[in-house]
């Protein structure tokens, strides 16, 4: 006879959440078994480590920042500037009063970034007219409507029609010009490149320009080959066409990618706020600024070039405060490591990271020449890029080399050239700080292996593969879409 009784107690039911939490490892709960909340937000909570675990697991799917070499945004900054974000990530930039040192930083990048692009010295020590915003096409639109809002006042006042406004650009601007034309009824007025030149012709340019012409922008760094537009000689020629026409056309300058380019590589190079017709130039802080995605600079040459119709006042964050952005709301993280790598870089630092960059890409240019196998499409002086084309038609093309490229890791971008060259196409190479003479190695060796791989294939052969790529890229755009109807169908969809 036992000398303590046994007892025998009825199993009780544990729910889900209870079993889950008995067990402590991640990949045992009932959440890595099931599908992941994709469309509709789930009634059930989960426990942070799943959920953190599942996106993390999902992520890994996508590709390696490190070797996405099709684009300009910075992808790596010092562990302190981390953790300066990481601890201002809570700050809702636009409440100036209540975070007012944040404030203080941004006024502090603007000044810099004017008087790097040679504001005029009259402007003083402290204020140069600009603010941050959410990447260059925010800034580009705040630009833009500046133009615009000073054309018609001179229109209204000169009792003119303010009726057909129009830009005039290159027809190798980035996308973000066309949506400023479409979204603020602007006439967008692009003036061809042509294969020889793949950027605008300041000479031809005049052509396009009239009385109704709010501005005319010029890049320095295109998309297509990192190439500048010739500023200077657009100042020139626009001078001399507004005198003869009693007009006063400005120029606005896109560097979202040369303008932390220029004045570190090629000081000599007069493109900015000392040409008299540039009165606003934009500039991109997440890419040659060396910060993380998600921050732009616009900057003008003086107050009178921001017009007081496109600044609100509002106290309704506790004291009466000036906006004049698109966006609102914006943390304040980006704005801060801005400033971080202002201070910690300096010109100087600024100066060796490109230099570095620069060597790298004239590396790479020479192993693209020395191939025998490529033609190349950007220039000497321009953002740190190679762009290139098979120099003899082949069974293939850069889309093909592209595509087989991705088998090992690499995002080498093939497009084709704009319009007036759409025939050309091209794969770019963006050179960005993360990107080493032994990466680039590796990089030259698989590019080397893709087309020693693609030579010895049939032309049926990369034609099969081709129609499959695309095939494949048709069912995924057709299951979306098949998603989407279905979404449109379920009751109860969010």
């Amino acid at each position: 006879m036992p000398l303590h009784p046994v007892v025998h107690h009825k199993a009780s039911a544990q729910t889900p959440a209870e079993q889950d939490s008995l067990c402590g490892s991640v990949f045992a709960s009932r959440y890595m078994s099931k599908p992941i909340p994709a469309y509709r937000m789930p009634e059930e909570s989960m426990p942070p480590d799943v959920a953190y675990q599942l996106i993390h697991e999902e992520l890994a799917l996508d590709g390696n920042p490190q070797l996405n070499l099709a684009s300009f945004v910075t992808v790596w900054m010092e562990p302190q500037a981390d953790r300066l974000m990481t601890e201002n990530i809570g700050k809702n930039f636009i409440d100036l009063e209540e975070y007012p040192c944040t404030a203080e930083l941004q006024k502090r990048c603007v000044n810099m970034i004017a008087h790097l692009f040679h504001v005029p010295a009259e402007q003083g020590q402290s204020d140069a007219v600009g603010t941050a915003t959410v990447g260059s096409s925010e800034a580009i639109m705040l630009a833009g409507l500046a133009f615009k809002w000073r054309w018609k006042q001179a229109r209204k006042q000169a009792g003119l029609s303010t009726e057909n406004p129009n830009l005039v650009m290159g027809s190798n601007v980035q996308v973000c010009w066309e949506k400023f034309c479409r979204y603020f009824e602007v006439e967008a007025r692009c003036v061809p490149v042509s294969e020889k030149l793949l950027v605008m012709d300041p000479q031809e340019a005049m052509a396009y320009v009239d009385e109704n012409t709010i501005g005319v922008c010029c890049i320095l760094g295109s998309t297509y080959n990192g190439a500048f537009e010739d500023v200077q000689k657009l100042n020139d020629c626009l001078t001399k066409l507004n005198k003869e026409k009693g007009w006063n056309v400005p120029i606005h300058v896109d560097a979202a990618s040369g303008g932390f380019i220029a004045p570190f590589l090629y000081p000599e190079l007069v493109w900015d706020f000392r040409l008299p017709l540039v009165r606003s130039i934009n500039v991109s802080g997440h890419k040659y600024g060396l910060v993380y995605p998600g921050v732009g600079w616009v900057v003008w040459k003086s107050q009178e070039d921001l017009p007081e119709d496109l600044i609100f006042h509002v106290n309704y964050l506790g004291a009466d405060q000036a906006t004049f952005t698109l966006n609102f709301s914006k943390g304040a993280g980006q704005i801060i490591a801005q400033y971080y790598q202002f201070i910690r870089m300096g010109q100087n630092g600024y100066k060796a990271v490109l230099t570095n960059l620069d060597k790298i890409c004239q590396y790479l240019r020479k192993k693209v020449e020395e191939s025998g196998r490529f033609k190349l499409f950007s220039d000497d002086r321009s953002v740190p890029l190679v762009a290139f084309g098979l120099k003899e038609p082949q069974a293939y093309d850069e889309f093909d080399i592209s595509h087989r490229l991705k088998e090992f890791g690499w995002i080498v971008p093939a497009y084709n050239l704009p319009p007036n060259a759409e025939h050309i196409k091209v794969l770019r190479v963006v050179i960005r700080e993360t990107f080493s003479r032994d990466l680039c190695d590796m990089l030259w060796r698989d590019l080397m292996w893709t087309l020693e791989e693609l030579d010895r294939k049939t032309p049926d052969s990369i034609h099969h593969a081709r129609e499959l790529l695309l095939e494949r890229n048709r069912q995924k755009h057709k299951a979306f879409a098949h998603m989407e109807r279905q979404k449109q169908k379920t009751k109860g969809v969010c």
